[in-house]
């Protein structure tokens, strides 16, 4: 697979991710890719958080990180949100190309 959500370096140094939060699904994990954005699938309802929360603990575990290595920082009640990861941006790749093709 050649195509990658959007993934890039922020002036501060962390490494960003953008993604497309897919809330009440029947299942959670990698939904595949949508507009430069990563698809993930959460169980839990657009609703005081809750799927914010999911969106964290699955992509952490999908990473291979621990949650606190997971960080929103855009987009809190948007469906398109921008994660701080850290990773260095090739390894978050690699990782995120791995899971993509695994689902």
């Amino acid at each position: 697979m050649s195509a990658a959500p959007r993934i890039w370096k922020a002036s501060d140094g962390a490494t960003r991710l953008l993604v497309r939060a897919q809330p009440g699904a029947s299942r959670a994990g990698l939904a595949g890719l949508w507009n430069e954005h990563l698809k993930v699938a959460v169980r839990a309802p657009a609703d005081e958080g809750r799927a914010n929360e999911e969106l964290v603990l699955t992509l952490a575990g999908a990473l291979g990180l621990r949650p606190k290595e997971v960080r929103l920082v855009r987009g809190e009640k948007a469906r398109e949100k921008e994660f701080e990861i850290a990773l260095e941006p090739e390894e978050l790749r690699r990782r995120l190309l791995e899971r993509l093709a695994e689902a």
